[in-house]
């Protein structure tokens, strides 16, 4: 099995050096075009590393289209994505079990939108009950893939993005009052203390 690698090069789209969303793992960033020779037929294959996961992976050209990979989003995805967190929560009465699957598919389909959404809705804050460990778990692989994407195209930190997203989240009206409600709550129970007093 021989194999030869391609530098600087570009396969339908495709470039090397350039950052992609691969819909299993995220983001990763495309660090070669390989030429393999397997049963007397070459396959070019584009090297995909994903730096956080340690992860390397090489996907056939052929199969670039049906694994779903993609280009980063734009500044534009970007906004929507943030403005779709600052909606309101949308949670299905349905079993957990069905709502963590397709939450689980929302984040694997790589779709920054659909992520934002699964992002929204298993967002807690302080004033809110706990979540699940499941909840936490599909709450944190979800802003992580949204992080990772929101840091590249707008060539930040995963911190930073992070952040945005943190305070989009905050600025949801049923956050806003659920907030003001706790607040409120807060101070009726000082007054309480002062009358006792």
């Amino acid at each position: 099995m021989a194999t030869s690698t391609k530098k600087a090069a570009q396969r339908q789209g495709f470039k090397t050096g350039e950052h992609i969303v691969y819909p299993a793992h995220g983001v990763g960033q495309i660090t070669a075009i390989e030429e393999q020779s397997v049963a007397g037929h070459t396959l070019e294959l584009l090297v995909i590393v994903f730096e956080q996961d340690k992860m390397t992976l090489r996907v056939p050209v052929a199969k670039i289209a049906s694994v779903g990979m993609r280009k980063l989003g734009d500044p534009a995805a970007v906004k929507k994505a943030l403005e779709t967190v600052r909606g309101r929560p949308r949670v299905k009465r349905t079993m957990w079990s069905r709502r963590a699957q397709e939450y689980e598919a929302k984040i694997n389909s790589g779709d920054l939108i659909a992520i934002s959404e699964v992002v929204r809705d298993l967002y807690r804050s302080e004033s809110q009950p706990e979540q699940s460990y499941s909840e936490r778990q599909l709450y944190e692989a979800a802003l992580d893939r949204m992080a990772r994407e929101i840091a590249a195209v707008n060539k930040c930190s995963e911190t930073e993005a992070v952040k945005q997203i943190e305070q989009n989240l905050a600025k949801s009206p049923s956050r806003l009052k659920a907030a003001a409600a706790a607040e409120a709550d807060v101070e009726e129970d000082d007054e309480d203390k002062e009358e006792a007093a």
